[in-house]
């Protein structure tokens, strides 16, 4: 059976961006393919403007991501909504706006998300380069912005398992709502872009979603 990496995110502060402008910056419900690849680049230390070694290790996995549900926890997540004064934002042509304007930014606080990732075996980046980087990460990784920092260590282990769905379901707390690039065994499905695209500029394509609801245990 293949053996799959898992990571927990969790934090007082996450923000996993969604389709966005200058001036309003909402967050998907989950993290975003783009941001993940973000964070297993900060633990391998890949320079934001390496591409070239992002696209290939965006093109090293698949994933399946469990917005954990734990009522045993104290708080439940919430979303809140900052803003920032901004100068120099875009304007929808592109060029600077000479005027400050209000940037309001959406984040989710007290959330837990458990990922599982799949490496084939013909993957640019193994599961054992990125395991090793998780576990002694050469930049300090963050959840989604530089402002949302970990409650604890990304790593939380490596299963063996029929699926990403089975991958998940032996870590706690077991239920959550799941979003998973394996269709199988989905309940219904959503579009999202978060793909990163080759090129010297940040561009993304569209992905399609399975999502499904685990009560805990099922694979």
């Amino acid at each position: 059976m293949p053996t799959y990496l898992m990571l927990k995110l969790a934090g007082p502060l996450q923000a996993w961006g969604a389709h966005t402008f200058e001036d309003y910056r909402p967050i998907q419900p989950f993290p975003t393919r783009s941001g993940i690849v973000g964070l297993l680049g900060a633990c391998l230390g890949i320079e934001r403007q390496d591409r070239d070694r992002l696209m290939a290790l965006s093109q090293s996995f698949q994933l399946a991501v469990r917005a954990d549900r734990d009522d045993q926890r104290a708080y439940t997540p919430t979303v809140i909504t900052d803003f920032h004064t901004v100068e120099q934002a875009r304007k929808v042509d592109g060029r600077p706006n000479p005027y400050p304007v209000v940037s309001r930014r959406e984040y989710v606080c007290d959330a837990s998300f458990t990922v599982a990732l799949d490496f084939p075996v013909e993957a640019t980046w193994t599961r054992q380069a990125v395991t090793a980087a998780v576990r002694r990460p050469y930049y300090t990784p963050y959840l989604g912005r530089r402002s949302c920092p970990l409650s604890r260590p990304l790593w939380e282990g490596e299963v063996e398992a029929s699926s990403l769905y089975a991958a998940l379901a032996q870590v706690p707390p077991y239920a959550g709502v799941i979003y998973s690039e394996d269709e199988n065994g989905h309940h219904s499905q959503m579009s999202v872009r978060d793909v990163m695209l080759p090129g010297r500029t940040r561009r993304f394509a569209s992905r399609r979603v399975y999502i499904r609801a685990d009560q805990g245990g099922q694979s």
